[in-house]
């Protein structure tokens, strides 16, 4: 096993150093974050891996306070005559008393990238190019290490970035790369380490298996956020209770139903937050408007007439069966409660045991309430937004997350997906339903084509109901 590329993080201070790191290695606990100066004391270490094999080590280093004073202490320094190189140099400042007095925290840095086999300059790409940064510059390429430009802060608008890039080159730094710690873009990790790789032949092969393992985690991460997008609309989806057709119970009914759908929506915007390695506080579900409780009279839609068609026995047609429920739909119990009772009797065990309760639940002038379609596509609009909002951002990020009102297209204005109206007809397929839930392949089958469904962005049904 080979020894893992070492690179030093170096810059003035208060550039966001410590934040690239948060985002390479999505540890939103790395070190600390804060606008004040000089957060970073001390040199601090983080390593990558692959397949447990270590392949890159990161290490934070403290802000460059006075670049402009310590190129004038070393250039002093320089005797009549004498040539060293700038390691020399460098090896001589560090066993003196002003490494460990005045420019201690400058040592601490130019220890490390010594110590290095490369370093990332990070730059504040708001900032104009001031010549406490050409110093800085200048005194780092006297350890003789290869340094890599990286451009922060260059999401917004307010940055000079083309200004910075024409500084670089005039200093012989030709490669750079742009990479916002905050926000930073989707082939940002693969550029920097392409990028890094141009400066360090030795290390190609340890980076773009950093490239591929990053590429790979990041589809692994969508796939398995779909699977908890589909699980969350499934379980509203398919959720039915039963209340007493009366005022009072339904309003309480209502709310509990209301509530038990914000709770697992919060469920859901947890583990996405886990998945992605975020803490809880970082977003949060908004109050959910879930619309009235209305009757369950999709119970007869066409994935149940189909149940109904294939379950019935002898003693009643499947064409009887198929009848009494569009009866029911269009609200006309036309067979009265003696016949609907006798047809269910001969229709067979199987038959009563899946439907009888409910019909007779509707007899008797019970409702049954079910989470309405707006409202599952509301839960899949923001629920789609978090997912991608979270792939998008960094783990230097302190704000917290909010999420705007949704305008997907296709959720908003297109059939619910067909997984979904199937779910309608399998309350047994419902986790807020514990007495009732069980899984089952069908379940699972129904997860895996609605997070494909998610992730692809085809929200459409594979047919539209008659």
């Amino acid at each position: 096993m080979t020894s893992p590329l070492r690179l030093a993080v170096v810059g003035h201070t208060n550039v966001g150093k410590t934040s690239l790191l948060r985002t390479l290695t999505r540890d939103v606990g790395f070190g600390e974050v804060s606008p004040r100066a000089s957060t970073t004391r001390h040199v601090e270490g983080a390593r990558l891996s692959v397949d447990g094999e270590a392949l890159l080590e990161l290490y934070d280093t403290p802000g460059l306070e006075d670049a402009i004073a310590l190129l004038d202490y070393l250039e002093r320094q320089d005797r009549p005559g004498e040539r060293l190189d700038g390691p020399a140099r460098l090896a001589r400042f560090l066993d003196g008393s002003e490494a460990r007095q005045r420019f201690e925290q400058e040592a601490k840095v130019l220890r490390q990238l010594l110590a290095s086999d490369a370093g990332l300059y990070v730059i504040d790409a708001r900032e104009p190019v001031l010549a406490k940064y050409r110093d800085e510059l200048a005194v780092l390429s006297m350890t003789g290490r290869p340094l890599l430009p990286v451009l922060n802060f260059v999401a917004g608008g307010a940055h000079r970035e083309a200004d910075w890039a024409t500084v670089l080159a005039r200093l012989g730094l030709h490669a750079r790369v742009a990479f916002d710690t905050v926000a930073p873009p989707e082939d940002g990790e693969r550029r920097l380490y392409q990028s890094l790789a141009l400066l360090l032949d030795q290390a190609q092969a340890p980076l773009q298996r950093l490239i591929d393992d990053h590429q790979a985690q990041r589809a692994s991460r969508r796939h398995a956020g779909a699977r908890l997008i589909a699980e969350l609309l499934i379980d509203c989806a398919a959720c039915r209770r039963s209340v007493a057709a009366q005022a009072e119970p339904e309003r309480q009914a209502i709310e509990q139903l209301r509530e038990a759908i914000r709770e697992r929506e919060q469920r859901c915007v947890e583990a996405l937050l886990r998945l992605y390695a975020f803490r809880p506080e970082d977003a949060r579900a908004g109050e959910l408007p879930l619309l009235d409780g209305r009757w369950g009279d999709d119970l007869f839609n066409p994935e149940t007439l189909r149940q109904l068609g294939l379950k019935v026995g002898g003693g009643m047609a499947a064409g009887a069966a198929t009848g009494a429920g569009i009866d029911l739909l269009v609200g006309g119990i036309t067979l009265g409660a003696a016949a609907l009772l006798g047809a269910l009797a001969g229709g067979g065990l199987q038959t009563a045991r899946n439907y009888g309760t409910r019909l007779l639940g509707k007899l008797r002038g019970e409702h049954e309430l079910t989470v309405d379609d707006a409202v599952l596509r509301l839960l899949a609009l923001r629920q789609r937004q978090l997912l991608d909002a979270l792939a998008a951002r960094g783990h230097a990020a302190t704000t917290t997350l909010r999420l705007e009102t949704p305008a997907d297209a296709d959720w908003r204005d297109e059939p619910l997906p067909e997984p979904l109206r199937r779910a309608r007809a399998h309350p047994q397929w419902s986790s807020l339903a514990p007495g009732r839930w069980r899984d089952s392949d069908e379940r699972r089958e129904a997860v895996e084509q609605l997070g494909h469904q998610l992730l692809t962005g085809a929200a459409q049904s594979q047919g539209r109901p008659r």
